[in-house]
């Protein structure tokens, strides 16, 4: 029986992972470009890996890393605020409520950082983290601040971080992608914020679980073949790169093919690696519990952290652990019950805390950076004089860990009720850009050419920011 080669890609994709992880070659991605297991290393690398773990729709700051005692003082009163949503030529002057914090503050380590209550054990990992107290952001709505974070730009289809990190360094581990997103949401970029745009195929994201659905259906889909034994399925995958081959010595050069024929490749050599990283009945009774797996608040995220330090162990180079959902309304977006945030904090606190000494113990911390986010903080008042807070990027907190940078410090600064960077001011294209300088790239040197123009994260923007460097 004559078989035509579409109907043979699609009989035999299943088995290889199918043509979801299509496009996560590791390989050579297209003529005069570099392989993607190689490294363009511009200096001398202090971190290996990444992993964001990004806090969707807007951690308020004032009520968590961000003390304010002017917020307690003057909670309740009527004071004048240059609201951000008020876009028009400039922004207006508009009276709004103070609200102070709904949680406690303590302070915490040697170091004496201020946590809320929201943060219980995360607080106990100060003296390993470097706080940065004055971000500021792009883009007052989740969907382009949240873009802006992942990819530096609010209105144009741009790669994202973690791809560009894939296009500059690769993976270290053949047998993996270089690049994962677990439980990424569907809003607010959705599939944009781990694409890679117009970078070769090769550097996207992949996609494990999505939000919305429990983590322990979080997996690549059609990663195992069920059906076809693996003698069978080596025959196949035999037969599929006969093929492959045949149609690329026809189409000589054309980096999408040639990232479509590696992809299969990769996901043949997934399906012998992947099962086991990402199970977790591998880990001890005590590291489960380390993570909160098994407990009711904690399970979900747990999962998740818990995978991204198995990925990044195995050699995964960037991996993004998403806490949102799959609406247009992300986690932690409380315009009008702020006392959410504690449910929120609930699931994801004990986790994080989980995930910092479980790498810490492993001495993976050192060459690794953590980085915990949103894509903006809230608003130093009450929205419409409610129970909630609006958007704010002109002022919020990000931490990060490992990955050579200062243990237990605080860099930067808002004004006295939290509303915008005031000192040591940073913006997202330079937290960006000092990420990459960790991973030994130069993000002004880290550039594609693409319809005539050569493109970077930072675009023509940010700065190194050394002072937070060991």
């Amino acid at each position: 029986m004559n078989i035509s080669r579409r109907h043979a890609l699609r009989d035999m994709a299943c088995g290889f992972g199918g043509l979801a992880v299509g496009a996560l070659a590791h390989e050579q991605a297209s003529a005069g470009k570099p392989a993607a297991n190689s490294r363009i290393l511009h200096h001398p690398p202090k971190a290996k890996r990444v992993i964001f773990l990004f806090m969707a729709g807007g951690v308020s700051h004032v009520d968590s890393y961000d003390y304010k005692e002017k917020l307690f003082q003057d909670d309740g009163k009527m004071i004048r605020f240059d609201d951000a949503r008020t876009l028009a030529k400039t922004r207006k002057i508009v009276e709004h409520r103070v609200m102070k914090p709904l949680w406690n503050f303590e302070q915490y380590g040697q170091t004496g950082q201020h946590v809320s209550e929201l943060f219980p054990h995360t607080a106990r990992h100060v003296d390993d983290l470097c706080f940065l107290k004055g971000m500021h952001t792009e883009g007052v709505a989740h969907g382009p601040s949240t873009l802006f974070l992942h990819t530096g730009s609010i209105n144009l289809v741009r790669p994202s971080m973690g791809s560009w990190a894939n296009y500059g360094l690769g993976t270290e581990n053949n047998n993996l992608p270089g690049f994962v997103s677990i439980g990424p949401a569907m809003g607010n970029g959705g599939p944009r914020n781990y694409s890679n745009a117009f970078l070769p195929a090769a550097y996207q994201g992949t996609p494990v679980g999505r939000a919305g659905i429990p983590a322990h259906e979080a997996t690549i889909r059609n990663l195992i073949d069920f059906n076809n034994s693996p003698a069978e399925q080596r025959h196949q995958f035999e037969l599929l790169r006969q093929l492959n081959a045949e149609q690329a010595s026809r189409m000589p050069g054309d980096d999408k093919l040639e990232a479509v024929i590696s992809s299969f490749e990769l996901a043949w050599r997934m399906q012998n690696n992947a099962p086991d990283i990402l199970d977790l009945s591998q880990e001890s009774p005590s590291t489960l519990e380390m993570y909160g797996i098994g407990e009711k608040h904690t399970d979900n995220f747990g999962q998740y952290c818990l995978r991204a330090r198995r990925l990044s162990e195995a050699g995964v180079r960037y991996i993004q652990v998403n806490y949102t959902d799959n609406s247009n309304n992300p986690a932690w977006d409380q315009h009008s019950n702020m006392p959410k945030h504690i449910e929120h904090a609930r699931a994801t606190d004990k986790p994080v805390a989980g995930l910092l000494e479980d790498l810490k113990r492993r001495g993976l911390l050192e060459d690794t950076i953590v980085w915990w986010g949103s894509e903006f903080g809230r608003t130093p008042y009450a929205q419409n004089k409610g129970t909630g807070r609006d958007h704010n990027p002109d002022g919020f907190t990000v931490w990060l860990a490992g990955g050579g940078f200062k243990p237990g410090v605080s860099y930067g600064k808002t004004d006295s009720h939290g509303h915008h960077a005031v000192e040591q001011q940073v913006h997202m294209h330079d937290l960006h850009a000092t990420i990459f300088h960790q991973l030994g790239l130069d993000h002004k040197k880290l550039t594609y050419r693409y319809d005539g123009r050569d493109f970077r994260l930072t675009d023509v923007y940010g700065r190194v920011v050394s002072e937070i460097l060991s």
